[in-house]
C-alpha cells in the first residue's frame, strides 16, 4: 500500500440546474464515520424543505471504507454517480452531499445520473485537492540523561514531535512518514533504557 493518499483540504460547494431542480453540492474533508453521520445530519436539519439530500464517501488511505445513498432517488441515480466522482480523481477522507429541490418535471434515470454526477463534480472542482502522508506515531518514554541521543534520532530521522513532557522520566509522542518508521524504531530500539510503543495513525 502507498503512503501517501489524495483528498481535499477545505470544504467546497457546487451547483447544478436542469429543468427546474437545482442540485447543490457540497464537499467536506472528513476522518471518520462520526464526522459523516454529524455533516449528513446537519445538511439534512438545514435543507429540510429539500426533497432529496443523497451522498457518498470514501475513507482510509486504502479507500476500502465507503457508502454511496441514494435517499430515495431511484436506486443508483444519486449516491454511485457521486461516489464515482470522488473515485476518478482517487480521493479519499472525502464526504460528497447533494441536496436536490425538485422544479416539477421529471428527470428519468439517465437524467438524474447526469445531475448527480454532475453536482458532485462541480464541488470537487472548486476543491483544493491535496496529497497528505500516512504517517506512524510512537510514543516514548525515556530518562533525561538520554535527551541528547533521542533528539539526535528524531533529527536524523525528520521525525516531528507531537507532545512532549520533561521531567526526570520525559515523554515524547513522535509521528514519522511511513515509510521511514522502520529506520526510526531501530534507532530508538539501540538506546538502552528507552521504552517505545508504535501505534499506527493512518487516518489523519
Amino acid at each position: 500500500m502507498s503512503d501517501t493518499y489524495k483528498t481535499i483540504l477545505t470544504p467546497s460547494e457546487g451547483i447544478y440546474k436542469e429543468k427546474g431542480s437545482k442540485f447543490l453540492s457540497f464537499a467536506f474533508p472528513v476522518i471518520t464515520g462520526e464526522d459523516v453521520k454529524e455533516l449528513i445530519k446537519t445538511h439534512k436539519k438545514d435543507f429540510y424543505d429539500a426533497r432529496h439530500v443523497c451522498f457518498a464517501y470514501m475513507l482510509g488511505p486504502d479507500r476500502k471504507e465507503w457508502r454511496a445513498n441514494d435517499d430515495g432517488e431511484p436506486s443508483g441515480t444519486a449516491g454511485r454517480p457521486i461516489l464515482g466522482q470522488i473515485n476518478s480523481r482517487e480521493l479519499t477522507n472525502v464526504l460528497v452531499i447533494v441536496v436536490r429541490y425538485f422544479g416539477g418535471v421529471l428527470l428519468g434515470t439517465g437524467g438524474l445520473t447526469t445531475a448527480y454526477k454532475e453536482a458532485a463534480a462541480d464541488a470537487l472542482h472548486q476543491a483544493e485537492i491535496i496529497e497528505k502522508t500516512v504517517d506512524v506515531t510512537s510514543t516514548i518514554n525515556f530518562d533525561y540523561v538520554l535527551m541528547n541521543d533521542v533528539m539526535r534520532v528524531i533529527k536524523d530521522t525528520n521525525a516531528h514531535i507531537l507532545q512532549q513532557s520533561f521531567d526526570n522520566q520525559c515523554f515524547m509522542q513522535l509521528s514519522i512518514r511511513k515509510q521511514d518508521a522502520n529506520l526510526l524504531n531501530s534507532k530508538l530500539e539501540k538506546i538502552s533504557g528507552l521504552v517505545f510503543e508504535k501505534e499506527e495513525s493512518d487516518k489523519q
